[in-house]
């Protein structure tokens, strides 16, 4: 599970150095071949490979593709999205799109959520947690969401 955040630099030629953390389980439960994109433009995601095509590729009901909000959805990731290698010192290209529009320069923040990554830039992701803090509605709802465990 990818969990937890750590300052990463992007070096002159766009390139990131995955923590090592991540990158160890990233390499032991998925192999070195990433997916990265941009959902929001706000940050940056990387997907393990086996983990994008699970929520991107065909569903036992039928070709998800073909619906057209999901159409809209792959349009919009593999435009500014591609296929990726970590290499051997742990790093992966960001591309120029994805990193202006997410304004990722120098240190950034690196964030695991599960069973992907998300990197953002420091002061764009401190100023969305200020702007819209959990409530306790969020709390509640979170909670709702959780499997409840047997009780004996």
């Amino acid at each position: 599970m990818l969990i937890g955040s750590y300052t990463a630099k992007i070096d002159r030629s766009g390139r990131i150095k995955i923590p090592e953390k991540f990158r160890a389980a990233i390499e032991e439960d998925y192999g070195k071949d990433v997916f990265i994109t941009s959902l929001t433009d706000e940050a940056v995601q990387i997907y393990p490979l086996a983990v994008w095509e699970t929520m991107t590729g065909v569903a036992k009901e039928g070709a998800l593709h073909l619906r057209p909000d999901v159409r809209r959805f792959l349009l919009r990731v593999n435009r500014k999205g591609a296929k990726h290698e970590i290499d051997s010192k742990g790093r992966v290209l960001l591309n120029s799109i994805l990193r202006e529009t997410a304004r990722l320069q120098d240190e950034v923040e690196v964030l695991g959520l599960n069973n992907h990554l998300e990197v953002w830039n420091r002061e764009v992701l401190d100023e969305k947690l200020e702007k819209k803090p959990l409530t306790d509605e969020d709390f509640e709802n979170i909670a709702n969401l959780i499997p409840r465990g047997k009780t004996e």
